[in-house]
This record gives structure tokens, sequence and C-alpha cells, in this order.
């Protein structure tokens, strides 16, 4: 296709919703070469619509091959409405996927060429009863079972809300933990370790739910549980308080499945705030500004942990993204609990012993299979408009 270079213009973008997607998005950029490209937002189906037709004056006509200028055009949109970095988000992945179509590489060749060939994954699920350990290691086992052959489990505390602990609020800055509930927490996790043995890794999830004095305390607490990290204990922005909990705690700190762009990224990075950057490829501008929260946390020696809640193609979007970042070091996936993530590609995903291995076709090297997205589309959502 390399004959193409040079000829190929956009002319749709185009975006519909499945079920059960974490309230996310697909994306489509159509070309006159009836070649297209697919990238996944982080939004619903109606905002990134609503969102597409905005962007569609500085993107139909232009080369799909100009991506990191046209990232630039889409990010520094400031009116008559800032730019929705989620939206962005999903056209900068199907951009990256019509290069590598259009030039026949896979999209983490074309980028850097690959430090490594699969990414490492980590399962997401909270223990049904953190104060049972009969009940951990069922749960456990279960987990462990898994034909993919995770490694990594991250686990929040839900199991112990309404039994003296808080309820989570969906980030509501922000809430106190008292000293006899980070106790009852604390022994939650040393039920959970026990349960996993020392052959497993474990990631303490907040849910940027708390304030500054009870992530301290929950540190101190987790030490013993030995957790690779805390993620998200603070509000979501930036703030001194982020900096405050790192140098306080024993255990590593992690946020960012939130923030957008290198901009939000920016603070927690050169302030040394964060012993890991956590953005999510739907939500962080892409494959570009993804690569350009990781350029700045390397020059920082943190590395790269990416959030992923999402469907085939930013599965595959992150493989891509794992395998062309020198700092990265794994990435989280629901592949395990959705079925209709593997079947809407041709092409078979490989995970093995907990590591995705990085397809190697044109673009993300997926070919969407229409029977399978049209079974699985959210109800009142077009296919594909």
């Amino acid at each position: 296709m390399t004959s193409e270079k040079n000829h190929v213009r956009i002319t749709a973008l185009k975006a519909m919703e499945l079920i059960n997607s974490a309230g996310q998005s697909l994306v489509k950029v159509e070309t006159d070469s009836g070649l297209v490209g697919y990238g996944e937002a982080g939004a619903s189906g109606p905002v990134v619509r609503a969102n597409l037709a905005v962007m569609e004056k500085m993107l139909l006509g232009e080369d799909p091959l100009g991506v990191e200028r046209l990232y630039s055009k889409m990010v520094s949109s400031q009116h008559t409405y800032r730019a929705h970095i989620p939206t962005v988000s999903g056209v900068d992945i199907a951009l990256w996927d019509l290069a590598g179509k259009i030039l026949d590489q896979s999209v983490s060749k074309l980028i850097t060429g690959r430090f490594r060939d699969e990414i490492s994954m980590y399962y997401t699920e909270n223990p049904p009863d953190m104060a049972d350990l009969s009940s951990c290691r069922e749960w456990v086992s279960r987990v462990t079972s898994h034909p993919d052959g995770y490694r990594t489990i991250k686990a929040g505390f839900e199991s112990l809300c309404g039994r003296g602990i808080p309820h989570f609020e969906g980030a509501v800055p922000s809430q106190t933990l008292t000293a006899m509930e980070i106790e009852k927490i604390r022994c939650g996790f040393e039920i959970v370790r026990e349960a996993m043995g020392q052959d497993l890794d474990l990631i303490v999830h907040c849910h940027n739910e708390w304030d500054l004095p009870s992530m301290i305390s929950l540190g101190e607490a987790m030490a013993s549980v030995k957790p690779l990290w805390i993620e998200d204990p603070l509000p979501v922005w930036y703030s001194e308080s982020w900096k405050a909990l790192k140098m306080a705690s024993p255990v590593r700190i992690c946020t960012g499945e939130k923030l957008e762009g290198l901009r939000e990224f920016h603070p927690f990075i050169t302030n040394s705030a964060v012993d890991a950057v956590h953005p999510d490829l739907a939500f962080a501008g892409g494959i570009t500004g993804c690569r350009q929260i990781a350029a700045l946390a390397d020059l920082y020696y943190i590395p790269v942990v990416t959030h992923n809640v999402g469907t085939l193609i930013q599965n595959v979007a992150t493989a891509h993204f794992g395998a062309s970042t020198r700092n990265f070091l794994m990435s989280e996936t629901r592949i395990y609990e959705r079925p209709f993530i593997r079947d809407m590609g041709v092409e078979q995903i490989v995970v093995k012993n907990g590591a995705m291995k990085v397809p190697d076709g044109p673009g993300l090297g997926v070919t969407l299979l229409p029977e399978v997205l049209k079974d699985n589309l959210k109800d009142g959502e077009p296919y594909w408009d």
C-alpha cells in the first residue's frame, strides 16, 4: 500500500457505543482510498459523535499520515469549545491504525520499533469478602486458574464497605478514614495477601476518594501487605498533597486514569509526586498523547502503567503503545471478563502467563467483525454513524 502515500484523504468520522464497554465508544476514520482506521474514545456514543461533528472542519480532507500534526491541531482547539480529549484520543488511535495500514507496518514498528513483543497485563477484581480467609482463597484460586495466567491482581476494599467502612461515592473529594477504619482495611488486605501468598503481585485501588491524612495512614498500614502500589489514593487533580503523600508513604503511589493530556500529568511528574503514572489511551490523548506523557516520565525515571477497561481496539492499541515505550511496565485489561472483546476481531488475541502478544498485522493488526459489533451494540446506538 506504499503507493497510497501522500494520496489518501480523510472523508468521514464515525462512532458507536457497544454494550458493557465502560461508557466508551469505537471511532472510525474513513478515507477516499477505502482504507479505514479504528480507535476507541473515553466517552459515550452521543458525546463522541457530537464532538466529531465539531472536529470535521479540521480533519476532513486531511492526509491521515500527518498524525502528530493533526494531534496538535486537535488538542490546541480553544474556541468555540476547548478540545474534548477523550474524543481526540479515539481519533488519534484511528489515525495511527490508518498510518500503519497505508504504510503496511504495525503501529508499534512504525512508531519506534519495538522494545518488547508482548506486554504484561493485570487482572482487576475485588474479593467477595476480604474479612474471610476461606472466601479469599477461593477467589484467588479462581483468578489464578484463568487460562490467560494473570500474575498481578488489582483490588479495592469495597467488600468491607457497609461493615464500618464508608461507601465509595464515585471519586467525590474527599472522604476521611478513621484509625479504626484503616485497621479494618489493613486486616482485610492482610487476609488477601495470605490467600495470595508471595507468588502474586497485588495493587491496592482507592478510586480517588480520600484525604491526605487517611492515605498516609493507609500507606503505613499497607507496608506489611507489600503491594506494588496504591492506586488513585487522593482526588484526581494535582495538589501538593500528592507530593506529601509520596514522601510519607512506605509503599509506591500511582495515579492518572482520569487525567487528560501531558498538561495534567506534568505536575505529577516534574514534582516527583508519584512513583508510577497510569494514563488511559482512551482518555489521555490516544497513542500520541500517551507517548508524550511517557517521554516526560522517562526523564524522571518513572514507569508507565496503563489503565484500560476498553474493548478489543483499546487493548491492541495499548499493546502497541506498550511495545513502543521504553519505560512501560504493564496494563490493566478486562478481556478476561467480557468474551465479546476477543470475538470482535478475526485475528486471535494471545495472552499467556499474563502477557499479551503484540499483533503483527498492518496498523493495529485488527480486522473487526461487523456481525459481532451489531450483536453487541448498545440499545439505541446506530451502527457506525
